[in-house]
């Protein structure tokens, strides 16, 4: 688990995270930063805190995973794809199937908790696909694909 992280006690497994002492994290997204509260490599399993300025997009993507967001301060709105306009507003909560594809925009600038099972595929204008750090989806990812093939 990447997350700055203690466990209260061995016994516990409990693991306090402490976002405020976190600095945010630039992401490859102009106006998109993160706090990542967990990351398990070996699943794909992330949980962050996404904070988004106004006009700040991301860019066409596919959630390869259910993905959750709750939204605590701002929008997040669905620029492109069967849902465009669908608008989840602070207080609210989304969710997307795995394979659901979208932009998403955050016009007057968003924090979120974001969950992901699997992170985003990304679909960049050269045809590549990518993931958030911009690395080749499946050289760093395909690894969870199959464990999850082979589960079903």
């Amino acid at each position: 688990m990447d997350a700055v992280s203690s466990p209260q006690s061995a016994d516990q497994h409990s693991h306090l995270v402490q976002p405020q002492a976190m600095e945010w994290q630039k992401t490859r997204f102009p106006g998109c930063e993160a706090k990542t509260l967990l990351f398990d490599r070996g699943t794909g399993l992330m949980t962050a805190l996404m904070r988004f300025a106004p006009g700040s997009v991301l860019p066409d993507h596919e959630h390869v995973g259910i993905e959750q967001s709750y939204v605590i301060e701002g929008a997040l709105v669905d620029k492109e794809g069967p849902a465009q306009g669908i608008a989840c507003k602070a207080g609210e909560f989304i969710w997307r199937e795995a394979g659901s594809r979208h932009a998403a925009w955050c016009p007057d600038g968003a924090l979120i908790l974001a969950i992901f099972q699997v992170p985003n595929k990304f679909f960049e204008a050269d045809g590549r696909v990518v993931d958030a750090a911009g690395q080749d989806w499946d050289e760093a990812w395909g690894h969870t694909a199959a464990q999850r093939a082979r589960r079903v």
